[in-house]
């Protein structure tokens, strides 16, 4: 459990440099799990962007890319395009602390609703991020879209992948999201949010639970999930409630990805599954 300390424990994926996206076409969704529904799609990419996980490394890295997409718009692009996707809020906007309100089921099939979540979708795997809630693009209503892939957990260390349960699961979307603990274990991990950029803290979660709530065609849908999974749905959802993961991480453990892989003061919960 010592050990566990040193991992870079993290909510979001490591970033990918090269990352595109491709058209995609809408499929029908399964029972529980649906399919990538966004017309829009990864390609493989050739070289992550981060190849250590020293936060150090990290962080310069990130910095690093960060400039070079801004840059992107001089390689023949034109001058000062916009991008087709919506930023991602930052903490302080008062969206991000106030409940968002429950999406009228009549008006799930509408246009708006429908671009709503592509935008979402769109802004999660351009980020990239392994969840997000509607409010995190400045929409205060009760939408996530979660998906952690295999190449997003091949670049993490299989020590950490492992200690956190984190496995693949395809893209879901979810309106009005009901979640319930279905057990008492939990675990304690490093979360990050795309909304509280470059900082990471300690938080407790539940290691089981299930979802309820409605498909982007207005389909119920039941998800239950457990580890890693787990932890971004409640994450996503405390979104939705305008919680952030700072208003419940563990004191004195917050800092920034830099500083990740110190160790954590006296007195602090080791990490890891309880």
């Amino acid at each position: 459990m010592e050990t566990l300390q040193r991992f870079s424990l993290r909510l979001l994926p490591i970033s990918l440099a090269e990352k595109c996206l491709n058209p995609y076409t809408h499929g029908v969704p399964r029972a529980v799990t649906l399919a990538p529904l966004s017309r829009f799609a990864r390609m493989s990419i050739s070289k992550p962007e981060f190849l250590s996980s020293n936060p150090k490394s990290t962080f310069h890295n990130s910095f690093s890319s960060s400039l070079t997409a801004k840059a992107g718009w001089f390689l023949g692009l034109g001058e000062k395009k916009k991008t087709s996707f919506p930023d991602i809020v930052k903490a302080g906007d008062p969206v991000l602390h106030e409940p968002a309100r429950e999406v009228d089921p009549e008006e799930i099939g509408s246009e708006r609703i429908q671009k709503i979540i592509d935008d979402m979708i769109k802004a999660m795997r351009m980020a990239p991020g392994v969840g997000l809630a509607a409010p995190q693009i400045g929409v205060p209503l009760r939408i996530i879209v979660l998906e952690d892939t295999k190449e997003y957990i091949r670049y993490a260390p299989k020590e950490e992948t492992k200690a956190q349960d984190r496995r693949p699961f395809d893209l879901l979307v979810i309106l009005n999201p009901k979640l319930e603990k279905k057990s008492n274990r939990t675990a304690f991990f490093f979360e990050g949010c795309l909304s509280v950029d470059g900082f990471r803290a300690v938080v407790e979660r539940y290691l089981d639970v299930e979802v309820t709530g409605l498909s982007r065609y207005g389909q119920p849908i039941k998800v239950n999930a457990s580890g890693w999974q787990a932890r971004i749905l409640q994450h996503e959802c405390d979104h939705l409630d305008g919680t952030l993961y700072v208003d419940k991480m563990v004191p004195r453990t917050f800092r920034t990805i830099e500083n990740l892989d110190l160790p954590l003061a006296e007195g602090c919960p080791n990490l890891g599954a309880r």
